[in-house]
């Protein structure tokens, strides 16, 4: 089947990898990863990589966007949806289909959506040679760029200039207007009970504490890490670290801990909510569904 992108979303311990390891079988798919931290070497069980899952019964899903960059570093939204378009491309030129999954709700809205997130910089140039036209004269250049349909960009001389700089540069550079252009996806989303959630998150919790979630974080430490990334990267990486700093002990970096990624899994459904809000059809399957519903649910609705 020659499929449009796939995204399969949803708040964290919902079996969002399962889900799309098994669907990937199914429609002979690669998988590009929506998550904001597993692009990090060495962030593995903080960020919940779970590489042994991306293979069953023998058989390995190829996947993409994890281990790229090196922790410490800023990997934004802006390199995460060149990467994206770029992978994507490759992926169907190799004539499979993608799926891309995660739970990182912006990143999946700035592929879907398409957001414009060039840096465009100063045009030195073009400000001085239009230092002396009038604001009308700025609107009627402006206008022959792009369309207007609001007044933001032409309220003040400053925006007026800014908004003709960047129209400017990307007309420049066509390259750039294929890595902005919104992704049609047909999208599914992994939802349940509040509390069946809840226990999963908590459950997971123990099991990463006590299978080397904090000599994960020492040790990107001892490599040269700095504490004050590693408390920006949030949640387990940000309260482990308060932890080896000696600013928290063990019960209150589980119980505190244990909130947070509670509030950041509320988080992740409202934004998802808001997706949909703004026009994003999402198709939702219970995560108490057997298996095989849910994949024949996908299916249905891909056929």
């Amino acid at each position: 089947m020659n499929l449009p992108l796939i995204t399969i979303l949803g708040p964290t311990a919902t079996g969002k990898t399962r889900l799309s390891v098994l669907l990937a079988q199914h429609i002979d798919a690669e998988i590009i990863s929506a998550d904001s931290r597993q692009v990090y070497r060495g962030m593995d069980i903080g960020s919940g990589k779970d590489l042994s899952d991306y293979a069953i019964n023998g058989i390995s899903i190829p996947y993409h966007l994890i281990d790229i960059a090196e922790p410490g570093l800023e990997y934004n939204v802006f390199q995460y949806q060149q990467a994206v378009h770029k992978t994507h491309q490759n992926i169907k030129e190799r004539g499979k289909n993608t799926i891309l999954c995660g739970g990182s709700g912006m990143y999946i809205e700035a592929v879907l959506k398409g957001y414009k997130l060039f840096p465009v910089p100063e045009n030195e140039v073009l400000r001085k040679e239009f230092s002396l036209k009038s604001e009308n004269e700025l609107i009627q250049i402006l206008s022959k760029l792009r369309e207007l349909h609001n007044q933001t960009d032409t309220c003040d001389r400053e925006r007026l200039l800014r908004a003709i700089e960047i129209e400017t540069y990307y007309n420049n550079h066509p390259e750039l207007a294929t890595l902005s252009q919104p992704l049609d996806s047909i999208i599914f989303g992994l939802k349940g009970d509040r509390d069946l959630i809840r226990n999963k998150i908590t459950s997971r919790l123990k099991e990463r504490l006590n299978n080397g979630m904090i000599e994960e974080v020492e040790n990107l430490i001892k490599q040269g890490v700095s504490e004050y990334q590693l408390l920006r990267y949030g949640l387990e990486y940000k309260y482990i670290t308060l932890y080896l700093q000696n600013k928290l002990d063990r019960n209150a970096l589980f119980t505190k801990l244990n909130v947070a990624i509670h509030q950041f899994s509320k988080r992740q459904m409202t934004w998802f909510r808001k997706m949909e809000r703004i026009g994003f059809n999402i198709n939702w399957i219970d995560i108490e569904w057997p298996e095989e519903s849910k994949i024949q649910f996908c299916l249905k609705k891909l056929m």
